[in-house]
């Protein structure tokens, strides 16, 4: 698989650090250039030049359309982790919708 990089945002970069650490576990695992950061929703400007996603935990998808905006002059792909994903702590399924959605992205 292809390079990728990810941010993962929720409020205070809390729980998305630990969903970014299993994440990061599981690429490690299976050898795949993944690089993930865990942050607070407030620092996803510092960010937009030098990811491929951008994903948001669920408690932000009403915010998903100010985000896509966000990215709209930067190659990145925006989207919302699922709950079951995001609450379940699923690393192995992050990485696999991180890379969905940038294929998504390029159709």
């Amino acid at each position: 698989m292809e390079s990728i990089r990810i941010l993962l945002c929720c409020g205070a970069g809390m729980s998305s650090g630990f969903l970014a650490q299993q994440a990061r576990k599981y690429a490690q695992k299976q050898k795949l250039d993944v690089q993930i950061e865990a942050r607070s929703e407030s620092e996803i400007g510092q960010y937009l030049k030098v990811i491929d996603v951008l994903l948001i935990g669920p408690h932000y998808a009403n915010h998903l359309e100010e985000f896509t905006r966000m990215a709209s002059g930067y190659d990145v792909a925006v989207a919302v982790v699922p709950k079951d994903i995001y609450s379940g702590l699923d690393g192995e399924a992050l990485v696999e919708f991180a890379y969905e959605t940038k294929r998504g992205q390029k159709d």
